[in-house]
């Protein structure tokens, strides 16, 4: 990103509360705007110190903390509409409302002169509402998008969707003249809708799988005066989800199977599992599923096509087959190919009487087959490691203002792209997710952020000091270190290798998943320095309670997300706590979802946990209060009493919590012999406040409630005892 040019006049873009010349004392540099951060203004400075001493009333467990960032750059201007569909690792397509943080996905990476696919994963995922365009491809591919966000281009790089508006910069965009990279869907993407479910799906699934490669077997014999039938059906793959799916829909109808191994792997050949039954019934029942209809609806022939592909397809070196020696089914496939629309020819048939159906038309028709079809095997599908090539005609034949806006939804990706509708699309870099802040939870923190741009030199000047103590630093106690801005400064690696290499232990509390990126670094420094890695996790990982948290924490990774992580940096050899916060009265601090949040922070290899119940700090109790009366009204007196001194919880509350959490604490080994809660008091919490233990009460939204590091405070293992 170029940001020459960008920069704002003497009366743009002060930060509120921060008029110019409290900026200039600051040390301000440039105050620049760029369209890679839409909405969000940044004051570079040259900040005159790094470390911040912590003052003995915030009620820190540590002393000092370094913030590279003041101010949250979430905005984001880059998105697509819901249905939008993105290519997963495993070659699937998903809409892009229903991709999730830390799923595997396909994005594109530089090797020489190529793009080439590889697997990255999602590190990010908001909604917004924005001005619709959209980009109509001669292959009759359709995507919606903001004007603002870009996709590849054959010969001229990265273009936004639309022309810049006035008196913003000037800007490369798409136009008649541009290409774009990648296969494309050959249709708006509803018009390629995946497959269901359904009862046609299924039996068509299994008409091609069994007919493929099943066996179905009966007998007459005698045996004396009498005459016996044995049926006996069975199906050997090698592959376990095609053999998983097949034993699934036929539980539907109620056949009764067994599976076993059926022969061992050899240098040659894999394993193959069987699945099969010796009962009449069974056999009955399956012939029935399998035989021809006289008129197939549409969902059954996507069925049929994604049954014979997984029995006898293949898809290698750019060429998918389709092979089998009975001229029905090779009639059908082709058929039922042309009939969606998938270019395909019949080769000749070998000297085993097996033929081929090859599909054409590049990689465009196979990815479309695989959308349309729905396979089970996912080894067939990947593209990874392949060029991006274009065989499809990409070509852009108009980009349409649709006069209206309408929700829009973004990835942040570890490769800094995707692939949506089958092109090759920019995201942003990695959107912070929201934190419980001691700063401005309104507007102004989001779109306004300060940029210590030399905080590395100056903190390493700081710690050269005679009279620095190597006391503990900690870092993501006021803002994220690993907000998206952070993806584009990149102030972490040298703040960290300055606290390396001065000696000083430090600490890291962040939700972000671009923590990964400094795994390496940080584990380098644990070998020289006591570190401690935190994460913020303050809901259980179900359905129903990822529900809760996107609700309550919108575009934050999901609870499975950060359960990743904390996975991640244990891998790496690092100490990881968890900050189980915050624990809402009569929402989260159940005991059913205590135990569940725990025993996943404990399976997940957490090394020590901190638990801290909300806060509502001026500002944003005033908001939440107003929301809970609007959605938990029941809630609204208890809420007053428990928090009637202001920002913390009653000791009564934090004491009944302490007493709830820490029997569920000391049976995962989380807890120290001899801790108490930071009161001391031994009073239990009043009846009356006591809040409802199956958590009964609906979700809500949270964002923008500021956080710090009080509560109760639990000791783990190593370096969290004192720095988290």
């Amino acid at each position: 990103m170029r940001w020459e040019g960008q920069a704002l006049g003497a009366d743009d873009g002060a930060l509120p509360g921060l008029d110019r010349p409290a900026l200039a004392r600051l040390g301000l540099v440039r105050t620049v705007r760029t369209p890679e951060f839409a909405g969000v203004t940044f004051h570079e400075v040259l900040a005159k110190s790094a470390l911040s001493k912590v003052p003995a009333a915030s009620r820190m467990p540590f002393g000092w903390t370094v913030n590279p960032y003041r101010g949250c750059s979430h905005a984001c201007r880059y998105c697509t509409s819901p249905e939008t569909l993105v290519l997963m690792a495993d070659g699937r397509q998903k809409p892009i409302r229903d991709v999730r943080v830390g799923d595997p996905i396909v994005g594109t990476l530089g090797d020489g002169t190529y793009r080439r696919y590889v697997e990255t994963s999602v590190l990010a995922v908001w909604r917004t509402v924005k001005r619709a365009h959209r980009v109509t491809l001669a292959d009759g591919t359709e995507i919606v998008a903001s004007g603002d966000h870009r996709f590849l281009t054959r010969d001229r790089g990265w273009k936004y969707v639309a022309r810049p508006g006035r008196g913003t910069p000037q800007r490369p965009y798409l136009t008649t003249n541009n290409s774009l990279m990648g296969f494309g869907l050959g249709a708006p993407a509803l018009a390629r809708s995946a497959p269901g479910t359904t009862r046609e799906y299924r039996h068509g699934y299994l008409t091609g799988m069994i007919r493929g490669d099943g066996m179905l077997f009966e007998k007459a014999y005698r045996s004396g005066r009498r005459t016996h039938h044995a049926t006996h059906f069975r199906l050997a793959l090698t592959d376990a989800e095609a053999l998983t799916r097949s034993a699934e829909y036929l539980a539907l109808e109620a056949v009764e199977l067994k599976r076993r191994p059926f022969s061992p792997a050899t240098p040659t050949r894999r394993a193959l599992d069987c699945i099969y039954s010796g009962r009449r019934a069974d056999f009955e029942t399956i012939t029935r599923l399998i035989s021809w209809p006289d008129e197939p609806a549409e969902e059954w022939k996507r069925g049929f096509l994604a049954g014979i592909f997984d029995a006898e397809g293949s898809c290698s070196h750019g060429v998918l087959r389709i092979a089998n020696n009975d001229e029905e089914m090779l009639s059908r496939t082709s058929a039922y190919l042309d009939h969606f629309g998938v270019p395909n020819l019949r080769e000749r048939a070998r000297a085993n009487g097996v033929a081929t159906v090859r599909v054409t038309g590049g990689l465009a028709a196979r990815r479309r087959f695989f959308h349309l079809v729905g396979p089970a095997i996912t080894r067939k599908l990947t593209i990874l490691g392949d060029a991006v090539k274009t065989s499809s005609d990409l070509r852009v034949i108009s980009v349409e203002d649709l006069g209206v806006e309408q929700e829009m939804i973004d990835i942040t990706t570890g490769t800094g792209d995707f692939v949506a509708n089958g092109v090759v699309s920019h995201n942003c870099f990695a959107r912070p997710t929201h934190e419980y802040l001691d700063l401005d939870a309104g507007r102004d923190f989001d779109s306004q952020v300060v940029v210590k741009t030399n905080v590395d030199a100056v903190l390493r000047a700081e710690l050269a000091r005679p009279s620095w103590k190597r006391e503990p630093v900690a870092l993501g106690t006021n803002t994220d270190p690993y907000q998206r801005a952070e993806g584009r400064y990149r102030l972490m690696p040298g703040v960290i290798g300055a606290l390396a290499d001065s000696g000083t232990p430090f600490s890291i509390l962040t939700k972000g998943t671009l923590l990964r990126r400094d795994l390496p670094l940080i584990a380098e420094a644990a070998q020289r320095v006591e570190v401690g890695l935190g994460v913020s996790l303050g809901f259980a990982d179900s359905p129903a309670d990822e529900e809760l948290q996107q609700s309550v924490e919108p575009g934050t990774p999901t609870p499975r997300a950060r359960l990743d992580l904390i996975r991640a940096v244990r891998a790496a050899g690092l100490p990881c706590g968890v900050m189980v916060a915050p624990v809402l009265p009569w929402l989260t601090d159940s005991r059913d979802h205590l135990r569940r949040l725990l025993d996943a922070v404990a399976e997940a290899g957490a090394t020590g946990v901190t638990v801290v119940p909300l806060h509502l700090k001026p500002g944003t109790r005033e908001w939440y209060l107003q929301w809970l009366e609007h959605e938990h009204p029941r809630a609204v007196a208890g809420y007053g009493r428990v928090y009637a001194r202001g920002t913390y919880a009653l000791e009564a509350y934090r004491q009944w919590l302490w007493d709830r959490v820490e029997p569920l604490l000391t049976e995962r080994g989380f807890r120290s012999s001899g801790h108490r809660s930071r009161s001391g008091a031994t009073g239990r919490f009043p009846d009356d406040l006591t809040p409802h233990d199956e958590g009964d009460y609906p979700a809500g939204a949270l964002a923008g409630m500021p956080r710090d590091g009080g509560g109760l405070e639990v000791a783990g293992s190593g370096v969290e005892q004192v720095l988290f």
